[in-house]
């Protein structure tokens, strides 16, 4: 029974550090309250939003938080100030000050952007942009409240190899580029995400290199855009997790590689008569999302606009003026 009731503890995940609760980290940024209780923490940056031409909301990618708003970070503020873009970032479940969020699904999700815009007065329609793991779950908006966007950008997007639509000989072609440990960490959060936490914190096997945080995924030009990135201190390296590596990364891979309950592939345009545009943006030397599967969607999926980099890792977006470029062909601004 010890044997069987140790085992049963290295399985289970333990509880979230709840932001503002007694033995949690406190709330230093500003949060609204969802309709089942949740908080949602969010930053806003760029012109105020009642004199903003362009709205857009930015989801963060994995192990990041909102702090990591590609447009608040590295566009233009002249080009922000031109424009008139009010951009809004915000902590997904479990990350940095927003609630974790267990039921968490895609759909869920989808509904807390659609009420942070509601709860936020965006207007009946916004943009929408999504960075690596933040660009899979763009996928649920463009499912769920495809109504209320303006505009839809991916930045170098992760994908679910499981998708149906996905022909097997490509997709295990390129799921087996991957180092072996991230093959082993993915099938465990597609298959048997109730084992994820203990596979990626046991010292028997490699796990996911993506939660251990190595550098060994990214690519030379991605080497030399970290390089000049300034060092992190060990409280903005802890940002995101703050709450607990659980309901904070674990949840992340295990939502976004899970089972999906609908096929992105069968979408239909979200914009028939041309009122707003999807783009794709991608490096093709991208070592944490194959470029082979974006070129797949992008051709089962002709309404996308895809936008291939050559010589771009997985970081292309922040080579120098690249976000400026993302952003003008975003909202369609000719020069």
């Amino acid at each position: 029974m010890g044997f069987l009731a140790r085992a049963f503890q290295s399985f289970r995940p333990p509880p979230p550090k709840i932001c503002g609760s007694q033995d949690g980290p406190p709330i230093t940024s500003p949060r609204i309250k969802l309709r089942d209780g949740r908080h949602l923490s969010y930053l806003e940056h760029g012109v105020p939003k009642e004199t903003a031409k362009f709205k857009i909301i930015v989801i963060h990618g994995f192990d990041n938080c909102k702090e990591i708003n590609i447009f608040a970070l590295a566009a233009s503020p002249a080009l922000i100030e031109e424009l008139g873009v009010y951009t809004v970032s915000f902590d997904r479940p479990g990350y940095g000050e927003s609630d974790p969020h267990p039921e968490r699904t895609l759909k869920s999700l989808a509904l807390d952007i659609e009420e942070l815009a509601d709860q936020l007065q965006l207007g009946s329609k916004f943009y929408l942009a999504g960075l690596s793991m933040g660009g899979l779950l763009v996928w649920p908006c463009l499912k769920y409240i495809p109504h209320r966007l303006a505009g839809v950008v991916f930045i170098s997007p992760g994908v679910n190899y499981w998708w149906p639509s996905f022909p097997s000989n490509l997709s295990n072609e390129v799921y087996y580029e991957m180092f072996k440990p991230d093959q082993w960490a993915l099938r465990v959060a597609h298959h048997l995400p109730w084992l994820h936490y203990w596979w990626n914190t046991q010292k028997w096997f490699p796990s996911s290199s993506l939660i251990s945080g190595s550098l060994d995924m990214f690519s030379p030009p991605d080497m030399e855009i970290v390089s000049k990135f300034p060092p992190q201190l060990e409280e903005q390296k802890m940002q995101p997790r703050k709450q607990g590596e659980f309901e904070s990364v674990h949840r992340d891979l295990i939502v976004g590689m899970g089972k999906w309950e609908f096929d992105p592939m069968e979408l239909e345009n979200p914009f028939p008569n041309n009122e707003g545009s999807v783009h794709l943006w991608m490096g093709d030397q991208d070592r944490f999302v194959p470029v082979k599967l974006q070129r797949y969607i992008a051709k089962k999926l002709p309404w996308i606009n895809y936008h291939e980099i050559t010589g771009g890792g997985h970081l292309f977006s922040a080579t120098d003026g690249m976000t400026d470029t993302i952003l003008t062909t975003l909202l369609t601004v000719k020069d």
